[in-house]
């Protein structure tokens, strides 16, 4: 769903996404079944408004997650959660980082996909896991590892 942002600039952003997400359920052990997932595209001032009303922090951010319970015996897919997304912020970090605008908004997509399923980053064992499944899930897309040049 495209809320605000020129998205149009992203050629076939519905498909990419999709097979992001598919490449993250790819690499991780709770891949068994049928899943879903929405995506959010919007801009710096929405993603905003949603970090400071869900996480406590008014500034925009790259990608937001939003699991879903689980609920048990329901038919069709697992519905996993919801994914926002920032043009601004993700425009703005592909030219910072001198990555493809594709490559990263697939990687934002994989790291929301993780999220969804229950993986997070605020301490470096779980970071490391988390990283390690981002780098394999993109290695799929034929897209290079985003943390290599990132090491201290």
């Amino acid at each position: 769903m495209i809320e605000a942002g020129d998205w149009d600039c992203l050629e076939d952003a519905e498909a990419l996404a999709q097979r992001a997400a598919e490449a993250a359920l790819s690499v991780t052990y709770e891949a068994d079944g049928e899943f879903e997932a929405s995506v959010m595209l919007a801009d710096d001032a929405q993603i905003q408004e949603l970090n400071r009303t869900w996480r406590g922090k008014d500034k925009p951010t790259n990608v937001l997650s939003f699991p879903a319970p689980e609920q048990p015996g329901s038919n069709g897919p697992r519905h996993l959660g919801d994914i926002a997304l920032a043009y601004e912020t993700l425009v703005r970090e592909s030219q910072e980082e001198s990555k493809e605008l594709s490559h990263h908004f697939a990687h934002l997509i994989v790291h929301g996909v993780l999220h969804l399923l229950g993986y997070d980053h605020e301490v470096e064992s779980e970071a490391e896991i988390m990283e390690g499944l981002e780098v394999k899930a993109l290695a799929t897309l034929g897209i290079a590892d985003p943390y290599r040049d990132m090491a201290a």
